[in-house]
């Protein structure tokens, strides 16, 4: 059975193609993504702009022509913080629906949370061993925070402030001025200051575009290559010190950048910049990035239910 799950983020769309084995053995085709920024507004108008149903439509329409041509038996296809945060999401979603036969559910908080986590715990769930994991997923609109042991979630916190809304309210100048950094320190640190300090930590794992970019930066990419970003340790230190290095650059040398996508320029620093804080709350020194997230945690979900219910 051939299974494509699709993650409508705030910022970007993705979408994972795999084969599933009678033995529920997994095995993964394809890795798709694509920035559409559909959120762009929403949190400043409450609605998705016109522009972002055109990015949307052309990349749905890329992702059916490749789920149609890998001969796709089941599609599922979830959306996040922008469609939870916008008061036409309905329309959207009936025009997704009509015109390219994609139903899209919508998932809460908690559901994303859980997802979130299952994908970045992706790797260390395919075996044996119990494991006690911190998942760090900071999208376009909101970030969630999920602490686990082995599938179980113990603790999770979303918060609704994410890379593309911090930008939009505060950090839309380039190069910032201190007191925006300053004033977005202080929003940050007002929606994480309720996420309990945990003790018992195998793995932290960091997941979605902001972890990404921050390991190519570091692994000064030019080219970005998944398999060399996925796993890579970020030191709290280097972290920092991308911060500092990003912050004195214009827009226009942001969207130059070696190492970051143009599409990114603009909303790294707030992405940074929660990270850093997240990590500042946590006693966090290190977190290992994973090009996983809730797209893997859509096909475990899937593929765990299955063999429940074969």
């Amino acid at each position: 059975m051939r299974i494509a799950t699709i993650d409508i983020g705030t910022n970007t769309i993705l979408m994972l193609i795999a084969e599933i084995e009678p033995n529920g053995q997994i095995n993964i085709l394809g890795d798709y993504h694509y920035i559409a920024r559909i959120g762009e507004g929403v949190d400043q108008h409450g609605v998705i702009q016109e522009k972002a149903f055109e990015r949307a439509y052309n990349v749905f329409l890329e992702l059916k022509k490749i789920a149609e041509s890998s001969k796709v038996d089941k599609i599922i296809a979830f959306g996040t913080s922008a469609l939870r945060s916008a008061k036409n999401r309905d329309v959207f979603l009936n025009f997704i629906k009509k015109e390219l036969s994609i139903e899209v559910k919508v998932i809460s908080n908690e559901e994303e949370a859980k997802l979130t986590y299952l994908g970045a715990a992706f790797d260390y769930l395919q075996s044996n061993l119990i494991y006690d994991i911190l998942a760090v997923d900071i999208g376009g609109g909101s970030t969630e925070i999920i602490y686990g042991k082995g599938r179980k979630i113990e603790a999770f916190k979303s918060v609704e402030i994410g890379s593309v809304r911090l930008t939009e309210r505060i950090l839309n100048k380039y190069p910032p001025k201190q007191e925006q950094i300053e004033k977005a320190i202080d929003l940050i640190k007002e929606h994480i200051k309720d996420i309990p300090k945990i003790s018992s930590i195998t793995k932290a794992m960091g997941v979605a575009g902001t972890l990404t970019t921050l390991a190519a930066v570091d692994l000064k990419m030019e080219t970005f290559e998944p398999k060399l970003v996925h796993g890579h340790l970020l030191t709290y230190s280097n972290i920092q010190a991308i911060f500092q290095e990003l912050k004195l650059l214009t827009y226009e040398q942001l969207k130059k950048h070696p190492y970051i996508h143009p599409m990114r320029a603009d909303i790294i620093l707030a992405g940074t910049l929660i990270l850093i804080e997240i990590m500042n709350k946590l006693n966090l020194e290190t977190i290992t990035v994973s090009t996983y997230g809730l797209r893997y945690g859509m096909l475990a979900e899937f593929v765990w239910t299955l063999n429940k219910n074969p």
